[in-house]
């Protein structure tokens, strides 16, 4: 009786330290941003190093990128689960690969509202829209701004301009030099650039896409058919986890830096500061996104931008605003309510 009491005890006791151990597992997330470790990653640095990802049981890697492209191309190969892309790459991506078996899909709006805008300098004489008529302008073939300009030409009657392409750390380099009249790029990011080349912000003249007739979103948080088949409860998690972090990144920008200098010891701590702050400013906290809610997309707007973006970009079938975005992942609204008052 002692001896069978034992090994009841036994068993019992290695039930539960398999269960224990099944329950502590980690999910792991391997996730990809758009772009370098700039001051805009801390939206994603922040939540990783206060631990929010890891109370939810996910053991989140967070990569840099180098183009919203590359990150959609990253994803649907399956070599990153989630990924942070503007939403236009990502349409682009569906339209051009409609046979493609594993095309990505964006789960939550980040940026309600495009960043991306020309810029001149005003030593150039260009002060308006219509001053670009016939003008040359300079972007990376990948660039955003570039891909949507004829979205841009089109709301603006603007004709005649000339593309001159370079590499990125180029773009605003040959716009001081003069060699082209104007650039395409978010404008969090050049006319950041512009000012660490010696550039007033004052003699940077800026033409916001949102405020000139293009409505278009900007990045989106995008997942794999695999792992929203596979761990819909994960990628729930990472969603609730990453809003979390975004109301401590809300509330305070600067220290939210500092996450994004442990990824990068050697960036600009100022510079940074103010790239988030930009961008939490034109593109996160926008009327458009506090009219939507975080998170979320007007579904209008969404056909509309999925039309435009077909033309513009000459896809090879037209884009299926229902294809690319499923909203049934997003966390409740209250979890959702980040904004803050203007």
């Amino acid at each position: 009786m002692i001896k069978r009491t034992f090994f009841k005890t036994a068993s019992a006791l290695a039930l539960a330290a398999a269960l224990g151990s099944v329950q502590a597992q980690t999910t792991p997330i391997k996730f990809q941003l758009d772009w370098r470790f700039e001051g805009p990653a801390a939206l994603f640095l922040t939540p990783a190093a206060k631990g929010y990802f890891k109370d939810s049981k996910l053991d989140v890697a967070v990569d840099a990128g180098n183009g919203s492209g590359g990150t959609v191309t990253r994803v649907a190969s399956g070599a990153y689960d989630m990924g942070f892309a503007d939403l236009a790459a990502l349409m682009e991506f569906h339209a051009n690969n409609p046979d493609a078996p594993n095309k990505p899909v964006a789960i939550m709006m980040v940026y309600n509202d495009t960043p991306a805008s020309v810029m001149a300098l005003r030593k150039s004489g260009i002060k308006t829209v219509a001053d670009l008529n016939g003008k040359k302008l300079g972007a990376p073939v990948f660039d955003a701004g570039r891909r949507a300009f004829p979205i841009f030409a089109k709301a603006n009657k603007i004709t005649g301009v000339q593309w001159t392409a370079m590499d990125p750390p180029l773009r605003e380099t040959m716009l001081v030099r003069g060699d082209i009249d104007a650039i395409t790029g978010f404008t969090f990011t050049s006319l950041l650039n512009l000012e660490a080349r010696g550039v007033k912000a004052d003699d940077v003249v800026v033409m916001p896409y949102p405020d000139n007739g293009v409505k278009l979103y900007g990045n989106a948080i995008i997942a794999s058919p695999k792992i929203l088949k596979e761990n819909p409860a994960a990628v729930k998690a990472f969603l609730v986890a990453f809003a979390k972090g975004m109301k401590d990144v809300m509330a305070n920008p600067a220290a939210a830096i500092s996450d994004v200098k442990a990824r990068d010891g050697i960036i600009n701590v100022e510079l940074e500061t103010r790239r988030l702050k930009l961008a939490i400013d034109t593109v996160i906290n926008s009327p458009n996104a506090r009219a939507e809610g975080f998170g979320q997309v007007n579904g209008p707007r969404l056909s509309l931008m999925a039309s435009q973006v077909s033309d513009a970009f000459n896809t090879k079938t037209r884009v299926n605003p229902d294809a690319v975005w499923n909203a049934s992942y997003l966390p409740t609204v209250a979890q959702l309510n980040v904004l803050t008052k203007k």
